[in-house]
This record gives C-alpha cells, sequence and structure tokens, in this order.
C-alpha cells in the first residue's frame, strides 16, 4: 500500500507539470511541459514581429544591398589595383593593395572551368566575381584597373567589376607591344 501512494504522488507531480494540449489533426491529447508553452512577445521581453504586407514591402525586402563578410584576419585596405589578364586561353584576375601585394586572385581553373570553357566571357565574369567578393571582405572599395592580354574575357571581366560594386577609378591597357622585338613564327598553312 505505501508503493501505491508513492506512485500515486508521483502521477500527481507529473500531472501538475504537463499541459494537455489538443492536436488538431489527430485529435488525440498530447501532453507539453509547462516551461515550453508559447509567450506572447510582451511576456518575453521582444517586439513583436511585422509582417510584410504590400507589394512594395515584398519589393524592398528583395532589393537589399551585398553583403560581405569580413575575413577574420582581414586588411582593411579601401583602395587597390586589380590586374585581369585575359589571354587566348584563360583568364586571371588579382587584386592588389597600391603597393602591389596581392590580396585576392582567382583563374578560370579555380573557378571550375576545364578545357575551352576557361577562355569563354562567362568564365572572365566568374572568376572577376570570385576574386572581388574576397577583396570585398579584405574592405576594398575603389579599383584601379590594369588590363593586359588579347582574350574574349577582358570586357565582362571590367562589367563584372562594376556590377559587385567597385568603384573603377581607372583603366589602363597594359598589354605587352613588341617594338619588331623577336622574329615571329611561321605562318599557319590550313
Amino acid at each position: 500500500m505505501g508503493q501505491d501512494n508513492q506512485t500515486k504522488k508521483k502521477e500527481t507531480t507529473v500531472a501538475a507539470t504537463f499541459v494537455e494540449e489538443s492536436s488538431s489533426r489527430s485529435g488525440m491529447a498530447s501532453a507539453k511541459p509547462l516551461s515550453s508553452v508559447e509567450e506572447t512577445p510582451s511576456q518575453s521581453g521582444m517586439a513583436p514581429a511585422k509582417p510584410l504586407s504590400s507589394d512594395e514591402d515584398l519589393l524592398k525586402s528583395e532589393i537589399s544591398e551585398l553583403k560581405v563578410r569580413k575575413i577574420k584576419g582581414s586588411k582593411n585596405i579601401v583602395s587597390g589595383i586589380c590586374n585581369i589578364l585575359a589571354t587566348f586561353n584563360n583568364t586571371k584576375v588579382a587584386f592588389a593593395d597600391p603597393v602591389g601585394n596581392v590580396i585576392s586572385w582567382s583563374c578560370a581553373g579555380k573557378c571550375g572551368f576545364k578545357g575551352s570553357r576557361k577562355s569563354t566571357a562567362f568564365a572572365a565574369q566568374v572568376v572577376t566575381q570570385d576574386a572581388g567578393r574576397t577583396a570585398m571582405s579584405h574592405g576594398f572599395k575603389e579599383v584601379y584597373v590594369k588590363v593586359s592580354g588579347p582574350g574574349a574575357g577582358r570586357e565582362p571581366a571590367m562589367r563584372a567589376l562594376q556590377a559587385l560594386g567597385f568603384d573603377v577609378t581607372g583603366i589602363l591597357e597594359c598589354t605587352p607591344q613588341p617594338h619588331n622585338g623577336c622574329r615571329k613564327k611561321k605562318r599557319r598553312r590550313v
């Protein structure tokens, strides 16, 4: 009989700490602890979340500035140089500080392009975005662009810089031009 009293006491304490809540789907009652009973926003100390009501609010929520996370050891460099090398087979982009120390770089192979796809304009755009995001995380905002090479990725790379939100302060064409230097290769017979 002493054991029955103990079990009844346990049942009453368990019943006191749980609240019965009816389930709308199954129609069965389920137990929920008192501590997890939902609080109103005024009880929890938080302001109620404002629901988006109109189309204008929805449009405003979609259009947001590009969020860039700062890297742990970020250099906090505001301006620098962007070197774009666009060859017939590849496109390489490097961001450097005004002295010339490379902060971030990328190339088509690093971004997953292989073979003839490395020389496309789209690959140049992706490469510039990859290197640009890393540079932005270090604090870059304005760049001086140096372009070299005859490849197809020259202009798309510069457009991608502007699309990322960089202030382009100047563009320098630095493709090497020979002053009748070394002898050319013999002409191809096709």
